[in-house]
């Protein structure tokens, strides 16, 4: 399952894995939010958006290495 997720981010152009990762940081903040609020319903999220925000920086510095 690992393996889909990375390659799924891996296809992308650097500006659609920067408007994913903006997605991701935000979603993550509402996350938080919920959380200290006492509202967040699903807890596993959190821990599965924090992943995938590091998949898509791994994809994002990697393509930056590859140009570069």
């Amino acid at each position: 399952m690992a393996r889909k997720k990375a390659q799924s981010t891996k296809g992308g152009t650097m500006d659609e894995l920067n408007d994913q990762l903006a997605k991701l940081k935000k979603e993550q903040f509402n996350l938080r939010f919920q959380r200290a609020n006492g509202q967040l319903e699903n807890t596993s999220r959190v821990r599965t958006v924090r992943k995938e925000i590091a998949r898509v920086q791994t994809a994002i510095s990697a393509g930056r290495r590859k140009a570069g």
